[in-house]
């Protein structure tokens, strides 16, 4: 007799979260701003996981950074968090990958999708928040 699926299981899937990021997409930046009109780098990812996958996460990117498990960028996957900024304990800027080297972000442009490997950031690393479906 097989046991039935919980719906806890569903509910961290990555097309959730990818779905509440991408609505956010051409909204303004906002320096310290938690959405949902505007959103900082680190808003725009807590907003993301609070609304898509019911997580909480740090407030801060630096925050983030220091909390969850770093993988390696080949490893990334969709939903990972990546950081950038001077060093390890310089981080100043997330985004959410989001797969093929891109990833959204809010920054002076507002919320936005490029690339994890855009010259004007300098890459420091990536996290994963939780196992996403």
């Amino acid at each position: 007799m097989t046991q039935p699926t919980t719906a806890s299981a569903a509910t961290k899937s990555y097309s959730k979260v990818y779905k509440v990021a991408k609505a956010q997409l051409g909204k303004r930046y906002g320096w310290g701003s938690t959405g949902p009109s505007s959103f900082d780098c680190s808003g725009l990812t807590s907003y993301v996981y609070k609304k898509g996958a019911s997580i909480k996460i740090p407030r801060t990117a630096q925050a983030q950074y220091n909390k969850y498990k770093h993988v390696k960028y080949a490893h990334a996957k969709k939903g990972d968090l990546v950081f950038f900024g001077s060093s390890v304990w310089g981080i100043s800027h997330v985004g959410m990958y989001i797969g093929g080297g891109k990833m959204i972000d809010s920054q002076n442009r507002g919320v936005i999708t490029e690339a994890v490997k855009a010259p004007w950031w300098h890459y420091v690393g990536t996290a994963r928040v939780t196992t996403l479906s």
